[in-house]
């Protein structure tokens, strides 16, 4: 049995260190309201009240990361554009490291624009470039990471399919980790997980890990199958599955399944939800926590995110509060 205190562990996560490399985006939002049918189409009218940006992607798993007060280094690629040094900017008031953040002129800084009206989402739109990097910029963000590991006790691979994440720079963190013993945790995306192998854990949701797995995971038993199936496919010793509503379902090597059940009780928005999971977890095990501490804390994380709207993170405060709601120490069967 593990346990989940408010004690060391919580306090010990702002001692965490972690590097991120993946795809920076800015989640813009749009607020509004709605109070009637457009003339020209059957689309609704949306009044505009007030606009913000956000940090998203590979930038919101450090956002989330630095709100709980951990270190952070940062590698990725902007734009050479207004929105670029938007992101830059804020990532340097937050704290970030941000040595490895590269420009790039020739592609536009990756934008996701979200309307909201009466806390829904209406429509997004996307403005991006999702080629691959060219060589040089990606054997200059391996070369960040070989620079950088020694100080960093996790790495991220944050994959959002906008370029950064390849095969050779996945193979290059890899490598160098495996050097270092350091920690690789990957947040997949959909349709590219011939990628993904030889990390240490990787964190997909239902639909993506039923995909990966060729598995349609319709109960606890298809479930186990595709969980079991994606240890050996990732060759990671670890894969969490998020499972929305259900909570979150752990597979490591060798061990019995974690079921960690669900701690939101609403849900208002799972916008960024994933980036706060492998932040925090990634957070956690710098910070010393098993894997199974890891996943409870990642949890409560996630259930506090997900009731607020638009990207959020989560602050220490918070998450010693949800342990205190647990009532007593949070303990899951290893």
């Amino acid at each position: 049995m593990t346990s989940v205190s408010t004690g060391p562990l919580l306090d010990r996560l702002s001692q965490g260190r972690v590097l991120v490399v993946g795809d920076i985006i800015m989640d813009e939002f749009i607020w509004g309201k709605v109070d009637r049918i457009s003339p020209e189409a059957p689309v609704p009218v949306v009044t505009v009240k007030k606009e913000t940006q956000l940090l998203g992607g590979a930038a919101n798993v450090v956002n989330n990361i630095r709100s709980i007060g951990g270190e952070v280094f940062l590698a990725g690629i902007l734009g050479g554009d207004a929105r670029g040094r938007e992101i830059l900017s804020l990532l340097e008031q937050k704290g970030v490291k941000t040595g490895g953040v590269l420009i790039d002129p020739r592609r536009p800084t990756t934008v996701k624009t979200r309307i909201i009206a009466h806390s829904q989402q209406v429509v997004r739109f996307d403005r991006e470039n999702r080629d691959a990097l060219s060589q040089g910029y990606a054997e200059s963000l391996a070369s960040y990471v070989r620079e950088t590991i020694h100080a960093v006790d996790t790495v991220v691979i944050a994959d959002y399919g906008k370029g950064v994440v390849t095969a050779p720079l996945i193979e290059a963190i890899t490598g160098i980790s495996k050097e270092q013993n350091k920690v690789v945790a990957l947040d997949p995306k959909m349709g590219r997980f011939h990628l993904y192998r030889d990390v240490t854990v990787v964190t997909p949701n239902s639909q993506e890990a039923g995909a990966a797995s060729g598995i349609d995971i319709l109960d606890e038993s298809s479930l186990r199958r595709a969980g079991e199936k994606l240890l050996d496919s990732f060759n990671c010793e670890a894969v969490l599955i998020t499972r929305g509503e259900d909570g979150m379902a752990f597979f490591e090597r060798n061990k019995e399944v974690i079921f960690v059940p669900t701690t939101a009780r609403e849900v208002f928005d799972v916008t960024g939800a994933g980036d706060t999971v492998i932040g925090v977890m990634a957070l956690a095990l710098a910070a010393g926590a098993s894997f199974s501490q890891a996943t409870v804390i990642s949890n409560l994380a996630a259930g506090i995110v997900v009731g607020k709207v638009g990207t959020a993170t989560v602050s220490l405060e918070e998450l010693k509060a949800a342990v205190r709601e647990a009532k007593e120490a949070i303990s899951v069967k290893e």
